[in-house]
């Protein structure tokens, strides 16, 4: 039995986007073509203007605003660069340091179990933050099983949740995989893939963590087990004696298979609901399986708004409005959707860390601005300043006006825009997005959120900024 260093899972975050596709309601709709999808629960779908760096962003803001971690890990199979560092990006997003350890990890849907394995083995303070926007093609069950949404875990030597043991098993089962040339998932016999995955990867990876932990199976009590398909955890735990639910299940009905983020996901609803004492395990899966398991010392820190998450958002129930955003429908926009957003790398490098990471400045006076500039625009001042940093993506503001636009290009029209001031004066003119049922109205107070400002498909490039949303989301049903 290894000796573990003081390991610990010190916080957890989560992030899932407005939009719940009923499934019921979508399935109806292809009810004609008769192929069969899941009907049960919500599916979450990103806004075209999320991706797998906002979300990521999202999930992470609120496990690293105490102190600055030693590292930070980005993990996706869906990132939109293949080769530009998308852990640097979340960095300046988060305005941290950019001395962090950075890395990207991908190409296994069990890559942030793998990644959050080896932060705990080292003893570090590291973030791993896991999203995922898959493509997906209209008709196949992945279409509305997956789900978008992103999950971040923090490490450190004292927490909430130690490791007490873990096991690995590498073994490249083809159950699910997507390429260059076939970018949706391509998926094997069910049947098949849980024998395998069973008999030759789950079971085994299980019982070598709890030789490690020198404990029963049995005495498992909270499970956060990704599946490569249903029924999985169901014959693993039935052959190992473990009587625990897999809290998993709950994210897969309420949000979808959320990818590299699913199993921390579940984790974060797992230990919000254990016992001090109880015993967690987490399974990450893909071509292999990570089985780590933990020991609840105390409360971890945002476990215990992870559950609201699945509980929040609006039901889409548009079919075509549905296959619009996941890409599945290629609609002709017509003549205004004929530009061109160019990003000048010379402009990023100049001003793209502020912009990113929304940093305005406040003059000798205390005013406050964005973007900075050499001469600040206060007009009682003159001269140049240096304006001192003012981080505008973690406060509120009030909508000073506010302009629905549906002349103007949208991928998912009205496009709704604005003036904005925060408590400390900055006036802003900013995008709105997560648009209430009643429209945005001035007033209204808004939070910042990290989205896609541009895309530019000719030249695969995409650039970000913020844009204000309401402070609060509906109880999903309510909205």
């Amino acid at each position: 039995m290894p000796a573990y260093q003081p390991a610990y899972v010190t916080a957890i975050g989560g992030y899932l986007p407005l939009l719940r596709a009923d499934r019921k309601q979508i399935a109806r709709e292809l009810a004609w073509s008769g192929l069969g999808m899941p009907r049960d629960g919500y599916r979450a779908v990103a806004a075209w203007d999320e991706d797998p760096v906002t979300m990521a962003v999202e999930a992470a803001r609120c496990i690293v605003a105490a102190d600055v971690p030693s590292a930070l890990r980005f993990v996706s199979t869906s990132a939109y660069f293949t080769d530009r560092l998308q852990a640097g990006i979340v960095l300046d997003a988060l305005a941290l340091p950019r001395s962090l350890r950075t890395a990207d990890a991908a190409n296994s849907r069990r890559a942030a179990t793998t990644t959050l394995l080896d932060a705990l083995l080292a003893g570090s303070s590291e973030v791993i933050a896991a999203a995922e926007k898959r493509m997906t093609q209209a008709g196949s069950p992945a279409h509305l099983a997956y789900g978008d949404g992103a999950a971040a875990v923090r490490t450190g030597t004292v927490g909430g949740a130690r490791l007490i043991g873990h096991g690995a098993i590498s073994h490249d089962l083809v159950d699910r995989y997507a390429s260059r040339d076939h970018p949706s998932p391509y998926a094997y016999e069910e049947r098949f893939v849980r024998d395998t995955a069973v008999a030759e990867i789950m079971v085994p990876a299980v019982r070598m963590a709890c030789a490690a932990a020198g404990i029963e199976p049995g005495k498992i009590a909270r499970v956060a087990a990704a599946e490569p398909v249903s029924g999985c955890w169901k014959a693993t735990a039935g052959k190992l004696g473990i009587a625990a639910a897999n809290h998993c299940d709950t994210v897969s009905e309420k949000a979808g298979d959320l990818g590299s983020a699913h199993p921390l996901f579940g984790l974060g609803l797992a230990l919000a609901e254990a016992a001090v004492g109880e015993i967690v395990l987490l399974v990450g899966f893909g071509n292999g399986a990570d089985a780590l398991l933990f020991e609840k010392c105390g409360e971890v820190a945002g476990t215990a708004g992870m559950a609201s998450l699945l509980d929040e958002g609006v039901a889409l129930a548009n079919a075509t409005r549905f296959l619009n955003l996941t890409g599945a429908l290629d609609l002709d926009w017509g003549m205004r959707a004929e530009f061109e957003q160019k990003a000048q790398a010379t402009v990023l490098e100049r001003v793209g860390r502020d912009m990113i990471g929304f940093i305005g400045g406040r003059d000798s006076t205390g005013n406050v601005q964005f973007p900075k500039s050499a001469f600040p625009v206060n007009p009682a001042l003159s001269g140049a300043e240096v304006l001192a940093d003012v981080r505008l993506a973690d406060l509120e503001a009030s909508i000073v006006s506010i302009t629905a636009d549906r002349l103007n290009f949208s991928p998912d029209p009205p496009f709704d825009f604005g003036l904005v001031q925060f408590d400390n004066g900055a006036r802003v003119l900013m995008e709105m997005v997560d648009r209430p049922q009643q429209g945005f109205c001035t007033g209204d107070r808004v939070r910042m959120r990290l989205r896609v400002k541009s895309l530019n498909p000719r030249l695969g490039f995409r650039t970000w900024f913020w844009k204000a949303a309401p402070l609060a989301r509906p109880k999903l049903g309510d909205a």
